[in-house]
C-alpha cells in the first residue's frame, strides 16, 4: 500500500489537502520559494508511478496540478543547469569517450567506501532506507524514454533493461531483490514506505530522473544519466556487499549489490556505446544534454553522500 507522505510545510499540506479533495477547482501555484518543494514535486511525480490509495488516479494529468508541476520542474531543470554552466564538454571526444571523461574528472565523497570500512550497522540502515525511495521502483525512470527512441538505441536498452527486469522472472527483478534484502533486514520493503524521512538530497535525485524520463524533450539527459549510473556503479557495489556483510546484514541484502558487480560493468559499455553513441550520432543536438544528464547524476550522489556522511559525523562527535 503506498500512501500520501506526511506534509512537510505549507505547499506540501496544500498539495495533500487537495489530492484528498474532489477533481474541479482552481489550479495550484508554486507562488514563491517554499522548503518543502522537493517533497511536492516527488508527490506529483509519484503520480505517474503507483500513485497513493487514498488519491483518485485521474489526478495524474490533471490541469489543477500542471501549473504547480511545471513551476517545479522549471526551478528544478534550471538549478541543475546553472550546476552544470561550466563543466567542460570534451567537444574532441565522441559522446561515450565524453561521459567517461566527465565520470573520471568528478570528484566527491564516497557513500561506498564509508560502508566498505567505517559504517556502523544503523548507518548502513540508514542508507538502505534512504535508497528505497528509488531502488524500489529501480530501471522504471529510465523506461519511460523508450518509446522516444529509435530502434538502434532502443534495442540496446531494452537489452540493459531486460537484465534489470529479471529476465521474465519476478522474483530476479532488481527492485524485488532490494525488497527482499530490506525485509529480511528487518525494514520495512513497502512501496514508499521510507518516504517521510528521505532527505531533500535524496528526493532531488529521484526528481531529477524522473524529470529526465517523463520529458521528451529530456531524453538525452535520462540517458546521460542512466549511462553514468551504469559506469559507476560495480566498484561501489562489491563495496557496499562487503560492507554489509561486515556490519552483519543477512545475504540477501549484500547479495542484491553482489548482482550489480557484474551486471553494471556489462552494461556500462551498452549504455555508453550502443545506447548514447547511437542516440548522439542520430541526433547531435542532445549531445549536451547527454552531458548534463551524466554530471547531474554524479552531482547528485555526491551532494547525497556529503549530506549523509555530514550527519553521521556529527552524531558520532
Amino acid at each position: 500500500m503506498t500512501h500520501l507522505p506526511r506534509p512537510r510545510g505549507e505547499l506540501t499540506a496544500r498539495l495533500v489537502e487537495t489530492l484528498r479533495g474532489p477533481l474541479d477547482g482552481p489550479p495550484l501555484t508554486l507562488g514563491g520559494p517554499a522548503p518543502d518543494a522537493s517533497l511536492a514535486l516527488w508527490m506529483l511525480h509519484e503520480l505517474h508511478y503507483r500513485g497513493f490509495d487514498e488519491v483518485d488516479d485521474r489526478w495524474e494529468w490533471s490541469p489543477r496540478l500542471m501549473p504547480l508541476r511545471r513551476d517545479l520542474e522549471d526551478d528544478l531543470e534550471r538549478r541543475l543547469r546553472e550546476r552544470y554552466a561550466g563543466v567542460a564538454t570534451y567537444d574532441d571526444l565522441e559522446v561515450d569517450e565524453a561521459v567517461v571523461a566527465v565520470i573520471d574528472d568528478h570528484e566527491g565523497p564516497s557513500l561506498a567506501r564509508h560502508v566498505q570500512r567505517h559504517a556502523t550497522r544503523q548507518e548502513v540502515e540508514e542508507l538502505l532506507r534512504q535508497r528505497s525511495i528509488y531502488h524500489l521502483k529501480e530501471a522504471d525512470p529510465t523506461s519511460w524514454t523508450i518509446p522516444r527512441l529509435s530502434a538502434g538505441p532502443k534495442a540496446a536498452l531494452l537489452l540493459v533493461q531486460l537484465d534489470e527486469y529479471g529476465a521474465g522472472d519476478p522474483a530476479r527483478l532488481h527492485h524485488a531483490l532490494f525488497a527482499q534484502g530490506l525485509a529480511d533486514s528487518g525494514l520495512d520493503a513497502a512501496y514508499g514506505a521510507y518516504v517521510d524521512e528521505a532527505t531533500d538530497a535524496v528526493l532531488e535525485q529521484n526528481n531529477a530522473v524522473s524529470l529526465f524520463g517523463l520529458q521528451r524533450r529530456m531524453r538525452g539527459a535520462a540517458l546521460g544519466h542512466f549511462a553514468a549510473f551504469e559506469a559507476t556503479s560495480s566498484i561501489p557495489s562489491r563495496q557496499l556487499a562487503q560492507g554489509m556483510r561486515r556490519v552483519g546484514l543477512p545475504e540477501s541484502m549484500a547479495g542484491y549489490y553482489d548482482e550489480h558487480v557484474e551486471a553494471d560493468a556489462a552494461h556500462e559499455q551498452v549504455a555508453l556505446r550502443d545506447i548514447c553513441g547511437r542516440l548522439v550520432r542520430e541526433e547531435p543536438a542532445l549531445r549536451d544534454d547527454v552531458l548534463l544528464g551524466a554530471w547531474t547524476c554524479l552531482d547528485l550522489e555526491a551532494r547525497t553522500a556529503r549530506d549523509l556522511l555530514g550527519r553521521w559525523e556529527a552524531v558520532a562527535a
